[in-house]
Protein backbone atom coordinates (compact mmCIF):
# COMPACT_ATOMS: atom_id res chain seq x y z
CA UNK A 1 0.00 0.00 0.00
CA UNK A 2 1.28 3.21 -1.01
CA UNK A 3 -0.20 6.26 1.21
CA UNK A 4 -0.15 9.79 1.48
CA UNK A 5 3.96 10.15 1.13
CA UNK A 6 3.57 8.91 -2.31
CA UNK A 7 6.67 6.71 -3.72
CA UNK A 8 9.32 6.60 -1.27
CA UNK A 9 12.20 4.14 -1.06
CA UNK A 10 10.89 2.38 1.52
CA UNK A 11 8.42 1.09 -0.71
CA UNK A 12 10.10 1.01 -3.50
CA UNK A 13 12.07 -1.73 -1.50
CA UNK A 14 9.21 -3.25 -0.35
CA UNK A 15 7.82 -3.57 -3.77
CA UNK A 16 11.33 -5.30 -5.01
CA UNK A 17 11.32 -7.72 -1.95
CA UNK A 18 7.49 -8.97 -2.46
CA UNK A 19 7.89 -9.03 -6.44
CA UNK A 20 11.21 -11.26 -5.73
CA UNK A 21 8.81 -13.16 -3.24
CA UNK A 22 6.14 -13.79 -5.14
CA UNK A 23 5.93 -12.11 -8.51
CA UNK A 24 2.89 -11.07 -9.25
CA UNK A 25 1.82 -8.66 -6.87
CA UNK A 26 -1.13 -5.89 -6.56
CA UNK A 27 -0.50 -2.39 -4.87
CA UNK A 28 -2.81 -0.21 -3.64
CA UNK A 29 -2.32 3.86 -3.75
CA UNK A 30 -4.45 6.06 -1.20
CA UNK A 31 -4.30 8.74 -3.40
CA UNK A 32 -7.03 10.23 -5.46
CA UNK A 33 -5.28 11.85 -8.42
CA UNK A 34 -4.99 9.84 -11.30
CA UNK A 35 -2.38 11.02 -12.96
CA UNK A 36 -0.23 10.63 -10.20
CA UNK A 37 -1.26 6.94 -9.82
CA UNK A 38 -0.77 6.11 -13.54
CA UNK A 39 2.94 8.23 -12.68
CA UNK A 40 3.65 6.01 -9.90
CA UNK A 41 2.38 3.08 -12.18
CA UNK A 42 5.32 3.51 -14.47
CA UNK A 43 7.96 4.52 -12.30
CA UNK A 44 7.18 1.63 -10.67
CA UNK A 45 7.55 -0.83 -13.57
CA UNK A 46 10.79 1.26 -14.98
CA UNK A 47 12.95 1.12 -11.72
CA UNK A 48 12.15 -2.29 -10.76
CA UNK A 49 12.41 -4.25 -14.45
CA UNK A 50 8.56 -5.14 -14.02
CA UNK A 51 5.48 -5.35 -16.15
CA UNK A 52 3.09 -3.37 -15.48
CA UNK A 53 -0.35 -5.41 -15.70
CA UNK A 54 -3.62 -3.41 -14.76
CA UNK A 55 -3.91 -0.08 -13.49
CA UNK A 56 -8.16 -0.30 -12.19
CA UNK A 57 -8.80 2.77 -9.84
CA UNK A 58 -6.82 2.53 -7.23
CA UNK A 59 -5.12 -1.19 -7.80
CA UNK A 60 -1.89 -1.19 -9.61
CA UNK A 61 -0.47 -4.53 -10.77
CA UNK A 62 2.95 -5.12 -11.35
CA UNK A 63 4.83 -8.81 -12.89
CA UNK A 64 8.06 -10.09 -13.03
CA UNK A 65 9.13 -13.37 -13.50
CA UNK A 66 10.91 -14.97 -10.45
CA UNK A 67 14.41 -16.31 -10.06
CA UNK A 68 14.80 -19.68 -9.99
CA UNK A 69 17.35 -21.00 -7.02
CA UNK A 70 19.68 -23.06 -7.45
CA UNK A 71 19.37 -26.58 -5.52
CA UNK A 72 22.30 -28.49 -4.74
CA UNK A 73 21.22 -32.01 -4.75
CA UNK A 74 23.23 -34.22 -2.14
CA UNK A 75 23.21 -38.24 -3.46
CA UNK A 76 23.98 -39.79 -0.21
CA UNK A 77 21.39 -37.34 2.07
CA UNK A 78 18.84 -39.91 3.15
CA UNK A 79 15.40 -38.49 4.93
CA UNK A 80 16.10 -38.61 8.51
CA UNK A 81 14.64 -39.61 11.92
CA UNK A 82 11.44 -38.01 12.67
CA UNK A 83 9.49 -38.07 16.14
CA UNK A 84 5.68 -37.95 16.13
CA UNK A 85 4.00 -37.67 20.14
CA UNK A 86 1.20 -40.38 19.59
CA UNK A 87 -1.93 -40.75 22.18
CA UNK A 88 -2.44 -44.46 23.37
CA UNK A 89 -5.82 -44.97 24.15
CA UNK A 90 -6.28 -47.38 26.94
CA UNK A 91 -9.26 -50.23 26.84
CA UNK A 92 -9.98 -50.12 30.79
CA UNK A 93 -12.61 -47.17 30.68
CA UNK A 94 -11.48 -44.28 32.74
CA UNK A 95 -7.47 -44.58 32.64
CA UNK A 96 -5.73 -42.00 31.49
CA UNK A 97 -4.66 -42.23 27.56
CA UNK A 98 -0.63 -42.59 27.68
CA UNK A 99 1.38 -40.51 25.52
CA UNK A 100 4.30 -42.08 23.14
CA UNK A 101 6.88 -40.77 21.07
CA UNK A 102 7.92 -42.73 17.94
CA UNK A 103 10.79 -42.42 15.67
CA UNK A 104 9.94 -43.25 12.44
CA UNK A 105 12.87 -43.68 10.03
CA UNK A 106 13.07 -42.47 6.38
CA UNK A 107 11.92 -46.07 5.12
CA UNK A 108 9.03 -45.77 6.98
CA UNK A 109 5.77 -44.50 8.00
CA UNK A 110 3.05 -44.00 10.76
CA UNK A 111 -0.58 -45.71 10.04
CA UNK A 112 -3.53 -44.03 11.48
CA UNK A 113 -3.55 -46.66 14.63
CA UNK A 114 -0.37 -45.40 15.75
CA UNK A 115 2.16 -48.03 14.61
CA UNK A 116 5.09 -47.69 12.65
CA UNK A 117 5.32 -49.80 9.30
CA UNK A 118 7.78 -50.22 6.10
CA UNK A 119 7.04 -48.04 3.42
CA UNK A 120 5.67 -49.96 0.45
CA UNK A 121 8.50 -49.89 -2.33
CA UNK A 122 7.16 -47.47 -5.34
CA UNK A 123 6.26 -49.73 -8.26
CA UNK A 124 8.30 -48.70 -10.71
CA UNK A 125 5.79 -49.41 -14.23
CA UNK A 126 1.93 -47.86 -13.64
CA UNK A 127 -0.87 -50.08 -13.87
CA UNK A 128 -2.21 -49.31 -16.68
CA UNK A 129 1.36 -49.45 -18.61
CA UNK A 130 1.70 -52.90 -16.90
CA UNK A 131 -1.76 -53.84 -18.06
CA UNK A 132 -1.22 -53.11 -21.69
CA UNK A 133 1.86 -55.24 -22.11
Amino acid sequence: MIGNDGLTEAVKKETDAALNAHGLIKVRVFSDDRAAREAIFQTLSDELNAAPIQHIGKLLVLWRPKVEKERVVDEDRMAGPRDFKVLKYSKRAGQRPEVKTLRVLGNQRLTAGGNVRRAKPKPKVSLKKRSQS
